[in-house]
């Protein structure tokens, strides 16, 4: 059995010269490597159906959204995550090919194998970002989506909206739009 002291870190330079090459993405934590697994057919179509939304919003603007290929880079090297979606608009991050270290709003779609990770962990590096304003998590299994607000004392408020006539606010970005065009065409009864 292998202990704390056996474990093989990588440095952050190995980790992104990989991730070029390789053909599944992982994820980087302080030196440890996680492979990222498929996603659930809700998981993809909610995932299309915010693109979709926010992309028509953005056009015009400084700011550009990515989904899941893009890393977010947190702290120096601390880890690299591929969050759902993501919007930047600092001119910086659009000169960076392979990750952001400035989004202004991360979504993650959750899923019941990542959901604990998702708002913990996962969420307590995001907020070392002094960029991020919101953070937002998707359910898959009903209409359901929690928004995390950066608030003017930098203290983070939740925003939780729930059923198919609720409406979202994402105020980083200035879009209002309804949980029917977040889950269009979700089929809530695959397994």
């Amino acid at each position: 059995m292998f202990g704390l002291a056996n474990k093989l870190l990588i440095a952050p330079k190995d980790y992104l010269a990989n991730e070029l090459t390789a053909t599944v993405r992982h994820e980087y934590v302080q030196g440890e490597v996680y492979a990222m697994v498929g996603a659930s057919d809700g998981h993809v179509t909610i995932n299309v159906n915010l693109i979709t939304l926010i992309k028509a919003h953005l056009r015009g603007s400084a700011c550009k959204a990515y989904v899941n290929d893009m890393k977010v880079r947190i702290g120096e090297d601390e880890a690299f995550y591929y969050p759902d979606l993501l919007v930047c608009c600092d001119p910086a991050d659009h000169q960076r090919n392979h990750f952001k270290q400035a989004p202004l709003l991360i979504i993650e779609i959750l899923s019941t194998s990542t959901e604990a990770y998702d708002r913990g962990d996962k969420f307590a590096f995001y907020r070392q970002l002094a960029s991020l304003q919101e953070y937002i998590l998707v359910n898959t299994r009903s209409y359901r989506v929690e928004v995390f607000r950066r608030n003017a004392q930098h203290r983070w408020e939740l925003f939780s909206f729930f059923g198919a006539e609720a409406c979202m606010e994402l105020a980083s970005i200035g879009l209002t739009c309804s949980l029917l065009d977040v889950y269009e065409d979700v089929d809530f009864g695959l397994v």
